[in-house]
C-alpha cells in the first residue's frame, strides 16, 4: 500500500463479537418483518388507495412496534451471553448448543411470518383472538393447517432460510468464539437493553395502531407477537376498565326501555331484565330444528343478491318456494362460538373471548333452557368433537338433554362415517342422522328442539364425490365447491323431512354462523358479517316472503319463540323480528377487541381504552365512511352501545343471565 492511501479504518470490535451477533439478529428481525409489511401491503391493500402520508406512516409505525418486539426477542440472547462463563463460550458444544437454538428460533420465526401471511389472507387481520382460541383445539387445526396448506414445501423452505441466515451469521462473526469479555461489559449490554426496551414501552400503543381510518391498514402496522399478546391478554378483560361505561343503574334503566316490547313486561326490579313474554297456552308445542351453517354467509346466495352463479340453488328454490328469507341480518361476530351465543343465547358478543368458552357459563339463559321449561326434549347435534370450542359443554350445562357427536372412541354417535375430515362428519351423515332422532322423538308424542352445527364448509374444502358436478379431487379445492356441497345437503335435508310427519308440525330454521371471510375497512367490517336467516315448515310459512327488517344473530331466538305464540320468560337481549316494530331494528356486533351496534345507517364502535368511532352510511350499497362530527343523537346512540354491553357483562360477570337455579 502507497504512502499516500489512507488505510480503511478498523472495524469496532464488537461487530465481530457475541454483540455483533446480537445486533444482526436484531436487525434480521427487521428485517424480515419490514418484508412481510411490504408483501402485506402489496398483496392486500385497501381497495380505495391510501394517501401517501397513510403509507408512510404505516411503515414508520410498523418500524417502531417491530423494533420494540425485537429488542425484547433479543434479550433472551443477551441474557444466555451474560450467564455463560467466558471459558465454556469457546467450547464446542457451547457453539453447536447456541448454533442449533439460533437455528431453531429461526425455523420458527420464518414458518409464522409465512402462517401470518396465510393468517391474514384468511382474516385480514394479525393473529387475533381467533388464533389464541385456536391454541385451544391444537389437533383440529394442525390437522387442518397439515391438510389445507402446503406445510412441507413450507417447513422446508423456512428451514433453508433458517440455516442460510445461521452460516452466513456465524461466519460472519467466527471470531466471536475467542473474544472474551468481562461481566461488567456483559451487564451493561444486558442493563442497557432492558432500559431502552423499558423507555419504548412508554411509546407503543398496546390496543393497536390508529394511524388510519381504514382498519386493513392499520392491521398492516401492527405486529404480529404484539397482537397476539394483545388478544391472549385481553381475552377475559374487565369491561370497566377498558371500555366506556356510565353509571350501573342508568344503564340498566336504559336496557330496559330499548328491550321493552309490546306483548312483554319487565318481572324483576331495576337491574333485572327479566321478562314475561305474552302468548296463547292453547297454541301448540311445535318441534324446533335450527340449523346453524359454518361460514354460509350471504355473499353466496342468489337469493341475497350475489353476482353471476349461484352457490345456493337448492337453498333459493326453498326460499322462493315456500319459504320466509329474512335480508338484512348480521352475524354478532366472525367465529362459531359468536353465532352460538347470538342464536342460542340472545347474548351480545362482549370483547374478548365469547361466552361458550368462559369460565361462567354453566347456568346461562338459551333457547333450549326457554323450550326445556315448556316440556320440550331438546337434542344436540355435531360431526366433529364438541370439545372444540366448548360447545359441547356450553350445550349440556345449558339446557341441551343430549350431544351427538364424533369424538372415536368415545360416544361416538358416528361410528362408520362414509366420509369426514378433520373437523368432522360431513353435514348429509349428520342430517340422515339427525332425521333419524327426530323421527324417533316424533313418536314420543312429545315436542323437541333439534339444533344441528354443519362443518362441511370448511378447509380443506373436501366433500363427498357425485353430490355435485364439480370432482372434489381436481387440485385447489375452492371454498366455492364446498359451499355447493353445504347447499346440496340442506336440499337434500328437506326432501327427506317433508318425508316424515314431524313436518308439519316443526319450524325450521337455517341460519348461519358468520360470514366466510372479514373483509371492510371500518373497525367493525359489517359488510361481511351479513348472513341469511331462512324459516321453512307449512305449520308457520302459508306463502313466501322477503322480510327486510334489520336483525341480528341475537334476534333468532326471540323470533322462533313468538312464532310458536306461547307464553314464555327469558333474558335475551334479541327482539322479535315479526311483531316488533321494524324502525327498532339493531345489530350488535365484535371484531377482535371492539365491539358495536348499527342502527338506522348509523354504526357506533367501542374499543379499548375507552375509545369511541361513528360511522354512516348503509353497507348493503356504497358502504360506510367515518362520522367526524357526531350529533346529540348519534351520542345517545353512543350511551344505547355502552349500556347494552355494560349491562351484559355485568349479568354475566356476576353469573345473573339465568332463570333457572
Amino acid at each position: 500500500m502507497s504512502d499516500n492511501q489512507p488505510e480503511p479504518a478498523p472495524r469496532p470490535a464488537w461487530r465481530s463479537s457475541r454483540y455483533g451477533l446480537a445486533v444482526c439478529f436484531l436487525l434480521s428481525l427487521l428485517a424480515v418483518w419490514f418484508a412481510l409489511r411490504v408483501i402485506l401491503f402489496l398483496q392486500f391493500r385497501p381497495r380505495l388507495l391510501p394517501s401517501t402520508s397513510e403509507v408512510l406512516w404505516m411503515f414508520l409505525d410498523g418500524v417502531h412496534r417491530d423494533f420494540y418486539v425485537a429488542l425484547l426477542f433479543t434479550v433472551p440472547l443477551l441474557f444466555w451471553f451474560l450467564i455463560v462463563p467466558n471459558r465454556w463460550f469457546t467450547q464446542v458444544w457451547h457453539r453447536m448448543l447456541l448454533g442449533l437454538g439460533l437455528f431453531l428460533f429461526w425455523l420458527g420465526e420464518v414458518f409464522l411470518l409465512a402462517a401470518e401471511y396465510y393468517f391474514f389472507d384468511e382474516f385480514r387481520s394479525r393473529f387475533n383472538t381467533v388464533a389464541v382460541d385456536y391454541l385451544d383445539n391444537p389437533r383440529e387445526v394442525l390437522t387442518n393447517i397439515w391438510v389445507s396448506y402446503p406445510v412441507v414445501p413450507v417447513l422446508a423452505a423456512c428451514g433453508l432460510v433458517s440455516l442460510v441466515w445461521l452460516v452466513v451469521a456465524l461466519r460472519r462473526h467466527r471470531s466471536m468464539w475467542d473474544r472474551p469479555h468481562s461481566p461488567g461489559v456483559r451487564v451493561l449490554w444486558l442493563v442497557g437493553a432492558l432500559a431502552l426496551a423499558a423507555g419504548l414501552t412508554r411509546t407503543i400503543q398496546f390496543q393497536g395502531p390508529t394511524i388510519s381510518l381504514d382498519r386493513t391498514l392499520d392491521e398492516m402496522a401492527d405486529n404480529g407477537a404484539l397482537s397476539f399478546a394483545r388478544a391472549a391478554w385481553t381475552h377475559n378483560l374487565d369491561f370497566a376498565q377498558f371500555y366506556k361505561t356510565m353509571p350501573l343503574d342508568a344503564a340498566y334503566a336504559r336496557v330496559r326501555r330499548l328491550l321493552a316490547e309490546p306483548n312483554a313486561q319487565f318481572v324483576g326490579g331495576g337491574n333485572d331484565l327479566r321478562q314475561r313474554i305474552a302468548g296463547d297456552t292453547s297454541r301448540p308445542r311445535l318441534n324446533v330444528v335450527i340449523l346453524l351453517e359454518e361460514s354460509l354467509g350471504s355473499e353466496f346466495w342468489g337469493s341475497l343478491g350475489r353476482p353471476g352463479e349461484s352457490l345456493t340453488p337448492q337453498m333459493d328454490k326453498l326460499t322462493t318456494e315456500e319459504g320466509w328469507l329474512f335480508t338484512n341480518i348480521y352475524a354478532c361476530g366472525n367465529r362459531t362460538v359468536r353465532g352460538f351465543e347470538g342464536v342460542l343465547s340472545g347474548f351480545p358478543p362482549l370483547p374478548g373471548g365469547s361466552i361458550v368458552t368462559r369460565d361462567r357459563s354453566d347456568n346461562i339463559e338459551s333457547l333450549a333452557r326457554v323450550l326445556k321449561r315448556d316440556g320440550y326434549s331438546t337434542v344436540f347435534f355435531y360431526g366433529g368433537r364438541g370439545v372444540f370450542d366448548s360447545m359441547k359443554p356450553y350445550a349440556l350445562r345449558n339446557g341441551w338433554d343430549r350431544f351427538l357427536e364424533h369424538n372415536p372412541p368415545f360416544n361416538d354417535a358416528f361410528p362408520q362415517p362414509h366420509f369426514a375430515t378433520i373437523w368432522g362428519v360431513s353435514d348429509e351423515e349428520v342430517y340422515a342422522r339427525a332425521i333419524q332422532e327426530f323421527r324417533a322423538l316424533s313418536l314420543s308424542g312429545k315436542p323437541f328442539l333439534g339444533t344441528i352445527m354443519s362443518v362441511s364448509n370448511h378447509k380443506p374444502y373436501t366433500y363427498p364425490r357425485g353430490r355435485i358436478p364439480d370432482d372434489p379431487d381436481r387440485p385447489n379445492p375452492t371454498r366455492e365447491k364446498v359451499v355447493k356441497y353445504s347447499d346440496w345437503c340442506l336440499g337434500q335435508f328437506f326432501r327427506d323431512a317433508k318425508r316424515e310427519p314431524f313436518w308439519t308440525n316443526t319450524v325450521f330454521v337455517v341460519v348461519a354462523d358468520h360470514g366466510a371471510r372479514v373483509y371492510g375497512s371500518q373497525k367493525i367490517p359489517i359488510f361481511s358479517y351479513e348472513i341469511p336467516l331462512v324459516i321453512l315448515g307449512p305449520a308457520v310459512v302459508k306463502q313466501p316472503q322477503r322480510l327486510g327488517m334489520l336483525g341480528s344473530s341475537l334476534d333468532v331466538s326471540p323470533t322462533v319463540l313468538g312464532l310458536i305464540g306461547r307464553p314464555y320468560e327469558t333474558l335475551f337481549f334479541g327482539r322479535d323480528l315479526l311483531h316488533d316494530p321494524p324502525e327498532q331494528g339493531r345489530a350488535l356486533l365484535n371484531h377482535n377487541r371492539d365491539i358495536g351496534l348499527y342502527t338506522r345507517q348509523r354504526l357506533v364502535v367501542l374499543g379499548l381504552n375507552k375509545t369511541v368511532e361513528f360511522y354512516q352510511g348503509d353497507p348493503k350499497g356504497a358502504g360506510l365512511t367515518p362520522l367526524e362530527s357526531p350529533s346529540a343523537a348519534d351520542r345517545e346512540f353512543e350511551d344505547d352501545c355502552i349500556a347494552l354491553y355494560q349491562v351484559a357483562d355485568d349479568l354475566y360477570t356476576h353469573r345473573r343471565y339465568h332463570l333457572d337455579p
